[in-house]
């Protein structure tokens, strides 16, 4: 991470989250107070409210240092390497055979116990 990243927060990034903050209570309790309202107009405002408190969000030194982020993020998730669809359909079945056999020994170890409990019981 960079030194801005670590450094503390300046009086416009605290007014910048404020705003922020705002937007996204204006979207709750718009929500909320404008019930009887069609559902399309409230998800409209509320997407809109929200993008706008993202946006302020995102213009201060941690929303900045959050696109890098994403960013160096994207760069690696773009370095991996996917498995075949072959691979991936012998994972699979491998996968589900294991976990019935697992099934099929739990299910027998359960009735075993269960059987001598209860013939310890009587």
């Amino acid at each position: 991470m960079s030194s801005e990243s670590k450094a503390a927060s300046s009086p416009v990034d605290v007014l910048k989250w404020l705003v922020a903050v705002v937007f996204l209570a204006a979207a709750v309790v718009g929500n909320y107070m404008y019930a009887d309202m069609p559902l399309l107009y409230r998800v409209l405002a509320v997407t809109v409210l929200m993008l706008c408190g993202a946006g302020a969000a995102l213009t201060t030194a941690q929303g900045k240092a959050f696109r890098v982020l994403l960013k160096e993020a994207n760069v690696e998730r773009r370095k991996v390497v996917w498995p075949t669809r072959q691979e991936t359909t012998q994972t699979t079945l491998m996968i589900l055979i294991v976990v019935v056999v697992m099934g099929l020994a739990l299910w027998g170890l359960d009735s075993l116990l269960g059987w001598a409990v209860s013939a310890l019981i009587g």
